[in-house]
């Protein structure tokens, strides 16, 4: 489990190349990885439909920092919060593998 020091630092801050974040590299960090997996679909997920953070934070329930702090890599993102975005958009946004790709 993730904890203690392992989440002293934002997903976003583990990675090579930081500033290519949702594409960075995570290599030895699986569980940032799938943050990061997250972030690039939730950000496919808006870009596709047209939604402003203002919006999915409306049809989710979810902060709308909270949004941002997510599609950016700033936040480690609890269950409730993926399941909130993942039942306000109807699409599923957790990777289907381990390492975060999305790739079986």
């Amino acid at each position: 489990m993730v904890g203690g020091r392992g989440r002293s630092r934002s997903p976003r801050e583990l990675a090579e190349d930081p500033e290519n974040w949702p594409h960075a590299d995570l290599s030895g960090h699986p569980a940032a990885a799938v943050v990061q997996a997250i972030a690039a679909a939730l950000r496919g997920v808006m870009a596709e439909r047209g939604l402003s953070f203002r919006r999915l934070a409306e049809v989710s329930g979810v902060n709308r920092q909270t949004v941002n702090d997510v599609v950016v890599g700033r936040c480690w993102p609890d269950v409730a919060t993926i399941a909130q975005l993942e039942a306000g958009l109807a699409v599923r946004l957790w990777p289907t593998s381990h390492t975060g790709t999305g790739e079986s």
